[in-house]
């Protein structure tokens, strides 16, 4: 069996800051390298590149009004030309979101993420962290959302990036060095 290391790439959209927080942390969990997507909606082409050589792809976006960002969508529909040529075929993925309200909607965009990635016949990394879901959680423990698709964050409308709760940055950093372990086995099997 191979021991190659896995290739992780963050492609994500961030509005206000918060969500380029949370794709540092899980770029730090997974060694990844980020790519951002900008005001525009655009990727630089050396982003493109880096997605098309990625064992692994983790998507991000805010949920604004229950969906990812326009500028994510956007960047979602240029993807198509990877699609056409199966580029991303078997690439292992995952993603995040955050948004200000508690419920926000962030399924739907977890779930936008999953069809996307199933769409490029991707195979999705669950979260793997089991809720805090009893009386004595605080907003900084790990997984305080309770999901399971993948990690989701709130912040307040009017709080700073600086201001996110430190178990939803390690809820994310968690995720990207789980996300990497998946890529990582994936890829030694392969070139094995």
């Amino acid at each position: 069996m191979s021991n190659r290391t896995a290739n992780t790439v963050v492609v994500y959209h961030s509005g206000y800051g918060h969500t380029q927080r949370m794709a540092e942390a899980i770029a730090e969990g997974a060694g990844a390298l980020l790519c951002a997507i900008d005001a525009d909606g655009n990727l630089s082409d050396d982003g493109w590149v880096a997605l098309d050589a990625a064992d692994a792809i983790i998507f991000g976006s805010p949920t604004y009004m229950g969906g990812p960002s326009w500028q994510f969508k956007k960047f979602a529909d240029t993807s198509s030309k990877a699609w056409f040529t199966s580029k991303w075929q078997d690439k292992v993925f995952g993603g995040f979101t955050n948004s200000a309200s508690l419920n926000g909607d962030k399924l739907n965009t977890l779930e936008y993420f999953v069809l996307l990635a199933g769409q490029h016949g991707g195979l999705w990394v669950s979260l793997g962290v089991k809720p805090a879901n009893v009386k004595a959680s605080k907003r900084d423990d790990a997984n305080r959302m309770g999901s399971y698709i993948a990690p989701m964050a709130q912040c307040d409308a009017d709080a700073a990036p600086s201001e996110m709760s430190i178990g939803d940055l390690e809820t994310a950093r968690a995720y990207g060095e789980r996300v990497a372990r998946v890529a990582q086995r994936f890829a030694s099997a392969q070139g094995a």
